[in-house]
């Protein structure tokens, strides 16, 4: 089967409304290309449900622990902050304090409390965050903030992929239409158990919280958590589901209800599509295949 995939079409990315993207060039990498987007800030509008999965390495890296503390918090997630060029993994309290000073730096910019911020990070390990040059980007990224540019955040959270990934998709509940949109990025220290990735799905449905945990636990298992290239795991693996709550539907409360059943049919659809994408940009990868057990 063939590897490589046509780009996505930026048309074919649907925003969704409570969601604001923006990126900038914070100059991360050390000997990166001059302009090159490495920033990325995700705004939430409030009321939204966020949850998560992430790496199951012991080794985790500081961005890590940080979201597992603040989403077990409960205080309502308003924004995310994703850089690239460096992990921030494998650098002690200075890498927890750089994480810090990352998220406060945002949050005070946004008026939020620091705990409703989650970071990430990706790219070279072990060396420090260049912390100044990443909160200085945060301006800009605030202010290109838009609900349509996902074209734009998926170049953003690139590392050594060849291609960006993102993927919409669009379903049915309660006689209301209900988008989801995604980006992923990837391509080599990939195995099951998730992997060097990054994953962010949005969508405008109504879910409590404590169901999106599960359905991005469910989600994660049947696509992220089902992929290899080389066979190596990593620090930084993350996989955030945002539900806007935007859409002119009920809240879903029960895993037993159509409106759930939907909701994850599009939800894991979607998450393959993502991690598919991972695989087929593999570094060095010239076949794609898929076993069924």
């Amino acid at each position: 089967m063939a590897v490589k995939l046509p780009l996505p079409n930026p048309a074919a990315l649907k925003p969704i409304p409570g969601v604001l993207l923006g990126e900038a060039a914070g100059g991360i990498k050390k000997g990166s290309t001059v302009g090159r987007k490495d920033v990325l800030v995700v705004q939430i509008d409030e009321g939204a449900s966020v949850a998560g999965v992430f790496t199951q390495n012991f080794f985790c890296a500081a961005p890590v622990n940080v979201c597992r503390e603040y989403l077990a918090l409960g205080q309502g997630i308003r924004a995310l902050v994703v850089n690239t060029g460096n992990a921030n993994a494998g650098n002690g309290e200075p890498g927890l304090a750089h994480a810090r000073q990352t998220f406060e730096a945002l949050a005070a910019k946004l008026g939020l409390k620091p705990s409703q911020i989650l970071p990430f990070s990706s790219g070279v390990i072990l060396e420090p965050l260049p912390v100044e040059r990443l909160t200085s980007a945060l301006p800009v990224a605030i202010a290109q903030g838009a609900a349509d540019r996902w074209y734009q955040a998926a170049k953003a959270i690139m590392t050594t992929d060849i291609q960006l990934k993102a993927a919409s998709r669009t379903v049915q509940i309660a006689g209301q239409t209900i988008t989801l949109t995604g980006i992923s990025k990837g391509s080599g220290m990939i195995k099951p158990n998730m992997a060097t990735m990054l994953g962010f799905v949005a969508t405008d449905a109504k879910i409590a919280q404590p169901l999106l945990a599960q359905l991005a636990r469910e989600a994660a298992d049947l696509s992220f958590n089902s992929i290899t290239v080389d066979g190596d795991t990593s620090t930084n693996d993350s996989f955030i589901l945002i539900a806007s709550g935007a859409a002119p539907i009920a809240q879903i409360t029960s895993a037993a209800s159509p409106e759930y059943a939907a909701l994850r049919e599009a939800m894991v659809g979607l998450s393959q599509e993502l991690a598919q994408m991972i695989v087929r940009d593999g570094e060095g990868a010239t076949k794609f295949i898929t076993v069924a057990v």
